[in-house]
């Protein structure tokens, strides 16, 4: 037996890379698979694939980035195989620029598909489940680049939005029996060929098939119990992602002025700022506190 016999899972951006890794072994597993991506002939080839052997899916070319096509996608899985238990909502885009060489239109395409895309076909997903009473899954795709990561400001912050929503629909649905997880995967996909720093640190042999077997155990009965979590595979490397908190020491005061705020940076925080981007680059006083006599 698959670990996924007789599920109905979406796979969004399934035409190639990640997704068509998703897509494959969620298939292998025993589920029926809807395999969608903008590109619908991509699509197309990647269904014809997992038929080829031996599995089950059904190509879908809806554009995610529209609410109602959003909707119809869900629904196409409901009308194809009666039922949904899991969504991955992997469908993305990148691109590189720093702060004064972006633009808004490609940011706000972004977008539209990282952050405003997943909520929609997540939306539907969870509408399906609910009318069903159905326990099931929603593997949101994140990335490590929430941390934030040079030249990928546009990308980090639509990854940051996926991680905040993931906490809160984990919140929201637990009730139902609906979990919300996210992956934050490391392979060599068509997004590292844009990117000469991704293709230094991320080798060809870590290939999306060896992140895929983590999105199959987010789907599947074996991971019931687990909720909110940030997952991230990096092919050899598999870890959770630390959520954000309230760091101590907490300061109390009635009120706060700027005297006051002054001093608590200059004689207690400063030895509490956190190391910030992926690449844990350290603040200049932390650093001059650490190193004196040396600037960052």
């Amino acid at each position: 037996m698959g670990m996924l016999d007789g599920k109905a899972i979406v796979v969004t951006g399934a035409g190639r890379g990640l997704g068509e890794a998703y897509a494959t072994h969620v298939a292998h597993a025993g589920a029926q698979v809807i395999v969608n991506d903008i590109d619908a002939e991509l699509a197309k080839q990647t269904a014809e694939n997992i038929r080829l052997f031996g599995g089950t899916a059904v190509d879908s070319g809806h554009d995610i980035t529209d609410p109602e096509q959003a909707a119809n996608l869900i629904a196409s899985c409901v009308a194809e195989f009666g039922k949904i238990d899991g969504l991955v909502n992997n469908a993305g885009l990148n691109y590189e620029a720093s702060p004064l060489e972006d633009d808004y239109a490609r940011m706000r395409e972004l977008f539209d598909v990282n952050v405003f895309g997943l909520f929609s076909c997540g939306v539907a997903a969870i509408e399906a489940m609910r009318d069903a009473s159905i326990s099931g899954s929603i593997v949101n795709i994140a990335s490590g680049a929430l941390l934030g990561q040079r030249r990928l400001g546009a990308y980090a912050a639509s990854k940051g939005a996926v991680a905040s929503l993931t906490y809160s629909w984990a919140l929201d649905l637990d009730a139902l029996g609906i979990r919300v997880n996210a992956v934050c995967p490391v392979a060599h996909t068509r997004m590292v060929w844009k990117s000469e720093r991704s293709l230094r640190s991320i080798p060809p042999d870590r290939t999306p098939s060896k992140v895929a077997p983590l999105g199959v155990f987010r789907l599947a009965d074996a991971a019931n119990g687990i909720t909110g979590q940030l997952i991230r595979c990096n092919g050899s490397d598999l870890h959770v992602v630390g959520q954000p908190y309230f760091k101590q020491p907490i300061l109390h005061r009635d009120t706060w002025d700027t005297t006051s705020v002054t001093r608590a940076f200059d004689e207690v925080f400063q030895a509490h700022l956190e190391p910030f981007g992926l690449e844990k680059r350290l603040p200049q006083r932390l650093h001059e506190l650490l190193e004196p006599g040396r600037s960052a």
